[in-house]
C-alpha cells in the first residue's frame, strides 16, 4: 500500500516539490505551432505557473511570467515586438531569455543606473517540433526535444486538446492498466451501445517491463498466446508523462488538480505519391455533452476521462486495493519515486536526452508496423477515417481530410 507522503509526492507538480522538479527535467508540448500563427500571444498555466508564450515579430518563441516584474501587469496584453514581448503598462521590453532590453523612461532619467540589468523576468525555454510548442522550466542545459521516429512519417497529423480537472498522475497511471481496456472501452462500450460494438475477449495475462524511453505493458487475451503482438510488442508508456500506441497521448500537468491532455495524431494517407502537410491542425476536444450535462461517453479517450475524474481531482491511494493486474501501476509508482530522489540527489534521471547524434528518429514499439489495408489510411466509403478518441472533431478538419482522401485515392487508381 502506498502511504500518504508518497501519495502527496506523486501529485505535486510545483516549483520545488519532488515530483514537480522531476518533471521539470523534460520538455513538455503546451501547444500548437499553429495556435501562435493564429494568435501569437497566448496565457497558459504549466506545473503551478502561470505563463505566456508567444512568437515575436522577428519569429522568434518565448516563455515567460504571466506578470511583468516591474509592476505585475498582465503581459499576455502585451506589445509583441521585432525582438521580444513590451509590458503595455510602462513599457518594459523583455526577450526570450528573460532579459530586460528596454525601460524607456528609466533609461532617459537615469542612464547610468543600468536597472534593466537588474530587473529580468522569468523565462524558460519554448520550441517547435512535430506541429507543437514545447516548453523546459528546468535547469540549464536544456535537453533535447526527443526526436521519436513517427513525427517524420508521413501522413495528416493534428493536435486534440482537452483541459482534465483533475491530476496528472492518475492519467499516466491509465497507460500502464492493461485489464481498463477490455471493460472500460470493451465491456462499457458494449453496454451503452446496447450490444452494437464487438464483445472483448478477456485477459488471461498480462505482464510488465521497461525500456530505455519508459515502461510496458502486455496482454495475452482469450483465443491468443505469448507469440501475438500484444504480448511480444506490446504497448509503451513513454517517460515520463506519456502514452504511445500509434498516436501520443501526453498528460501534461497544469498545477496540482488540473491536466492538459495533447494528443497527437498521424493518419496515413491513401497512395504512393508524396504528401506534404504545410499546416498541423489544432482543435479542443469538449468533456461535457451540451445537451445531457454528463461526461461524453461515445468515444475512447473520453471514457478515459471518466474514469479518471471519477477518483476526484486529487486521487487518496492509501484507500485502494490494488490486484493481481496492477503490477505496472506499482511499478510505474515505485520507478517515478526513484527516480525523483535521484533529481533531489543532484542526479540526471531515466530518458533525457543529450546526444544529437542519438536523437535522430528514435524507434518506438508499435503494434501492426507492417499492417495494411482500409484501416490504416482508407475508408469503405473513399473519405478519411473519423478520430475515434475524441468527440467533436471539426467540420473543416473532417472536411479538409475527405477532399485529401478522396483525390488522392482518385489519382491512385488513375
Amino acid at each position: 500500500m502506498i502511504s500518504e507522503e508518497e501519495n502527496k509526492h506523486l501529485m505535486e507538480v510545483g516549483p520545488g516539490s519532488l515530483m514537480g522538479e522531476l518533471m521539470r527535467r523534460y520538455w513538455q508540448p503546451i501547444g500548437a505551432v499553429a495556435e501562435l500563427e493564429d494568435n501569437p500571444v497566448k496565457k497558459v498555466r504549466l506545473m503551478g505557473e502561470d505563463l505566456v508564450m508567444y512568437k515575436d515579430k522577428s519569429g522568434t518563441y518565448g516563455l515567460v511570467d504571466l506578470h511583468c516584474p516591474h509592476r505585475r501587469a498582465d503581459m499576455s496584453y502585451g506589445i509583441l515586438e521585432e525582438c521580444g514581448l513590451r509590458c503595455n503598462y510602462h513599457g518594459w521590453l523583455f526577450d526570450e531569455t528573460g532579459a530586460c532590453t528596454e525601460q524607456p523612461f528609466e533609461e532617459v532619467a537615469y542612464p547610468d543606473a543600468h536597472f534593466k540589468d537588474k530587473t529580468p523576468i522569468k523565462a524558460y525555454g519554448l520550441q517547435a517540433k512535430a506541429g507543437m510548442l514545447w516548453a523546459y522550466m528546468g535547469p540549464q542545459p536544456a535537453p533535447l526535444i526527443p526526436d521519436y521516429d513517427v513525427f517524420s512519417e508521413e501522413g495528416y497529423k493534428q493536435i486534440i486538446f482537452t483541459e482534465i480537472p483533475c491530476n496528472w498522475f492518475q492519467c499516466q497511471e491509465n497507460s500502464i492498466d492493461p485489464v481498463h481496456l477490455e471493460w472500460l472501452h470493451g465491456r462499457w462500450s458494449y453496454h451503452l451501445t446496447n450490444g452494437a460494438t464487438r464483445e472483448p475477449k478477456a485477459h488471461i495475462k498480462v505482464g510488465f517491463g521497461e525500456f530505455d524511453l519508459g515502461l510496458s505493458y502486455h496482454r495475452v487475451s482469450e483465443g491468443g498466446n505469448e507469440e501475438d503482438e500484444q504480448w511480444t510488442v506490446g504497448r509503451v508508456c513513454l517517460w515520463p508523462n506519456a502514452l504511445y500506441t500509434g498516436h501520443f497521448e501526453w498528460r501534461v500537468p497544469i498545477d496540482d488538480g488540473n491536466t492538459l491532455s495533447v494528443a497527437w495524431f498521424n493518419n496515413p494517407v491513401p497512395g504512393d505519391a508524396p504528401f506534404e502537410q504545410k499546416r498541423i491542425p489544432y482543435w479542443t476536444s469538449p468533456l461535457v455533452d451540451e445537451d445531457t450535462g454528463r461526461w461524453i461517453d461515445t468515444h475512447i479517450m473520453n471514457q478515459d476521462y471518466i474514469a479518471w475524474v471519477g477518483q476526484n481531482a486529487l486521487a487518496d491511494r492509501t484507500q485502494e486495493h490494488l490486484g493481481g493486474s496492477d503490477g505496472g501501476i506499482i511499478l510505474m509508482r515505485r520507478r517515478m519515486l526513484e527516480e525523483a530522489r535521484i533529481v533531489a540527489d543532484g542526479g540526471e534521471p531515466k530518458a533525457v536526452i543529450r546526444n544529437e547524434a542519438e536523437n535522430q528518429q528514435l524507434y518506438l514499439p508499435k503494434q501492426g508496423r507492417n499492417r495494411t489495408g482500409p484501416a490504416f489510411g482508407e475508408t469503405a466509403d473513399g473519405k478519411a477515417p473519423r478520430n475515434i478518441h475524441l468527440a467533436k472533431q471539426p467540420k473543416e478538419v473532417l472536411d479538409e481530410m475527405d477532399k485529401i482522401w478522396v483525390e488522392r485515392a482518385a489519382a491512385a487508381k488513375a
